[in-house]
């Protein structure tokens, strides 16, 4: 019986012989024809010392170690290349062609129609996390990084199931409607404004994947809500994102679609802001885009 804790190593012999004996060999006696049986050549083995066991032990647990490593590096390049490799938009300008964005899930669309100045998509239905936003702007530095950082707990494990899901994009600001919506997750980000309270909402488009069968938060503040197809018209713009930024492009956006002989912006529609890049990107290759939904006009 061996004592609890005994490490068994097998070993092969340090010198073996030079050549094996057959186990059954046979010699031919010359001299009275005789065949006598010869056993085989048992070969010795020795117990490993202590300090052979322990050297053993630590070299498995380093090539464990330098196996685990190279997952680990392997999947850091595979999550690198996401943004050293982004994916490129169809453009209109020279400031959409300087534009990057990481290679992650986002929302499906379809381009139904182009001008000079925007873009008409069909949006398809897609799900969120979502979450209020502390204060009264949708962009200030504060409240937009304490939204991102309880919106990442959720993806990231803190969920009903543990579960740790993919990044997508983009990340989504907008501005709330009064009546209650009912939403599906996707890419990107979205913060919207809550009218009657004077809130923004940010959410985070989550992996297609799961469909129906997401984990729930465990935050009550995170909601999973399911967005309907939509069709929204889209303005991209780089560099960093403020309120100003925002309404200025909402206004030209809503006067613009004045005189869209097909669509008109929905009644109570509100701005969405979606924002495609991580913190480290460069003002330049930033993508930005905010959206109104829209109708078809009556004929």
């Amino acid at each position: 019986m061996l004592a609890q804790g005994t490490i068994l190593f097998t070993i092969p012999t340090i010198f073996p012989s030079l050549k094996l004996l057959k186990r059954h060999m046979t010699i031919s006696m010359a001299d009275n024809g005789a065949t006598q049986s010869v056993p085989p050549r048992r070969t010795r083995t020795r117990s490993m010392s202590a300090a052979e066991a322990r050297i053993s032990l630590v070299f498995a647990l380093a090539l464990q170690t330098s196996s685990t490593s190279q997952r680990l590096l392997v999947d850091l390049a595979t999550e690198t290349t996401k943004y050293v490799f982004p994916k490129r938009f169809d453009t209109r300008t020279l400031e959409e062609a300087l534009m990057s964005v990481p290679d992650l899930e986002t929302v499906n669309f379809r381009v139904l129609s182009r001008t000079d100045q925007y873009e008409i998509r069909e949006v398809e239905p897609y799900f969120i996390a979502e979450t209020t936003m502390p204060g009264k702007t949708g962009f200030d530095f504060n409240g937009a990084s304490q939204s991102f950082n309880v919106l990442a707990e959720y993806l990231f494990g803190k969920n009903t199931k543990r579960e740790q899901m993919e990044m997508t994009t983009p990340v989504i600001t907008r501005k709330a409607q009064s009546n209650v919506e009912k939403m599906e997750m996707t890419t990107p980000v979205i913060t919207k404004r809550v009218e009657d309270q004077d809130k923004w909402q940010m959410s985070f488009v989550l992996p297609s994947k799961y469909g129906t069968d997401l984990p729930l938060p465990n935050n009550p503040s995170v909601k999973i809500k399911e967005v309907p197809r939509k069709i929204v018209a889209v303005v991209a713009f780089s560099g960093f994102v403020t309120d100003e930024e925002v309404k200025g492009r909402e206004f030209k956006l809503r006067e613009a679609l004045k005189n869209d002989r097909r669509f008109q912006v929905k009644k109570g529609a509100s701005v969405e802001v979606a924002q495609y890049n991580p913190p480290f990107t460069l003002p330049f290759q930033r993508r930005n885009e905010i959206a109104l939904e829209v109708e078809k006009r009556e004929e």
